[in-house]
């Protein structure tokens, strides 16, 4: 037998309807926010990744799925959705649409070679957004407040905000001479990767997961203490729109989120609730000023977020909320005799044109078992034409709620059960 591939997951039915709930929840959020669906290629140029993410994450130095295609090209499946979507913002020249900001969002399959563990798998599902065009501090609240705003709706009490200020580009290379100047004396005591690290980025070092209770990592410089005049006044501006919607936030100078392109504000939304799992984030985001011009467009502020589909039905289950009710269908036809069969499936055929939730045996089972298949498909009526029934051109139509039954004409039938 042919196996799944590791870090993959089939999602089957029974399943798959809590998928489809929380998509539409999140959809029907982002209507309402005024941002529109956006779908990129599953594959890109590797080179998109290279520049847009950074070759100094993990992302790109060990988790990429890339390859070259029979032209030589090279191509990668897409590891996250922010840097396809600046691409196309890019290259079908968004920048000009006469609506701005530019308020978009994604979901779909995101592919990264992790070691798979509770809550993270190698291809995952990711909802996202991108407002593109504004560097108003009120479009940062908007964004947090929209991924708040989900989580809410879906029902999760067991969440707390988390937000930094990465700053701007000054306030950046002060606080890397900090860093540079902080960890390399002992640089020697850590991991390859973060002793790479130190020159090209040593922001990233703070994110190693190897290296996290270092001594070093809890007195590491804060970028707080490097912001500059501006930085700081807009991260407060920032901090005072989210009063203002009265979301609760925590102040994290530690929080630098896993990607290279992010300025300013950074965040993310964690789990709280009682044995999660180590991996407490749902959620993350932040501004990402630059990152049009590093893929070839004119200077243009952008912030957004995404957030896994997987890790928030596991949030959902731990906090014990129920997504959607079991499935019922209308009506579930047991037909006896050939003739009865015939009229059976043309009635069903009507019925479901018409928009009605039907079903029917399949299998030539007893009447008993048909039965039974009612129950299990949680039916709300169940409709029985047999010889008798044909010979007086109605069906018997039981209620499963009440017991009662009711014999209804054949022609009626669609008619009643709409009704």
């Amino acid at each position: 037998m042919i196996q799944i591939p590791r870090g993959t997951q089939d999602i089957l039915p029974g399943e798959v309807e809590k998928w489809q709930k929380l998509e539409e929840i999140a959809r029907n959020i982002c209507t309402n926010y005024q941002y529109q669906e956006i779908r990129t290629p599953i594959f890109e140029s590797t080179e998109l990744f290279l520049r847009g993410v950074g070759d100094t994450t993990d992302i790109v130095q060990k988790e990429m799925y890339s390859f070259e295609d029979r032209g030589g090209r090279g191509l990668t499946l897409r590891p996250e959705g922010t840097a396809s979507v600046v691409r196309s913002f890019v290259g079908n020249k968004m920048h000009g649409n006469a609506n701005q900001p530019v308020k978009l969002f994604y979901t779909g399959p995101m592919f990264r070679y992790e070691r798979p563990q509770k809550g993270r798998f190698r291809q995952f599902v990711q909802f996202g957004v991108e407002a593109l065009g504004s560097q108003n501090p009120a479009m940062d609240a908007e964004v947090v407040s929209l991924a708040m705003t989900i989580y809410k709706q879906l029902g999760l009490k067991d969440v707390k905000l988390v937000i930094n200020s990465l700053g701007d580009t000054e306030s950046r290379l002060a606080h890397k001479e900090a860093l540079t100047n902080h960890f390399a004396p002992r640089i020697g005591e850590f991991c390859g990767d973060c002793q790479s690290r130190l020159e090209k980025n040593p922001l990233r070092i703070l994110d190693c997961k190897k290296d996290r209770d270092h001594e070093l990592m809890k007195t590491a410089p804060s970028i707080l203490d490097y912001l500059n005049t501006e930085s700081k006044e807009y991260f407060e501006k920032v901090l005072a729109f989210l009063d203002v919607m009265e979301i609760p936030y925590e102040v994290d100078p530690t929080l630098v989120r896993g990607l290279d392109y992010y300025n300013h504000t950074a965040f993310e939304i964690m789990s709280t609730a009682e044995g999660f799992g180590a991996i407490t984030t749902l959620c993350g985001g932040g501004r990402y000023n630059g990152l049009v011009q590093d893929l070839g467009g004119p200077e243009t502020p952008g912030i957004g977020f995404a957030f896994s589909i997987e890790r928030a039905l596991a949030a959902l289950e731990a906090e014990g909320v129920t997504l959607v009710d079991e499935p019922k269908i209308d009506a579930y036809f047991i037909a006896m005799g050939q003739e009865a069969v015939n009229t059976a499936v043309g009635i069903v055929h009507a019925g479901r044109a018409e928009g009605l939730s039907l079903e029917m045996d399949y299998l030539d089972r007893k009447m008993k078992a048909q039965f039974k298949a009612a129950d299990r498909l949680h039916a709300k009526h169940i409709v029985i034409i047999g010889e008798d029934e044909l010979a007086k051109g109605v069906a018997v139509m039981k209620d499963q709620t009440s017991g009662e039954q009711e014999e209804v004409a054949l022609e009626n039938l669609i008619k009643t059960l709409k009704a």
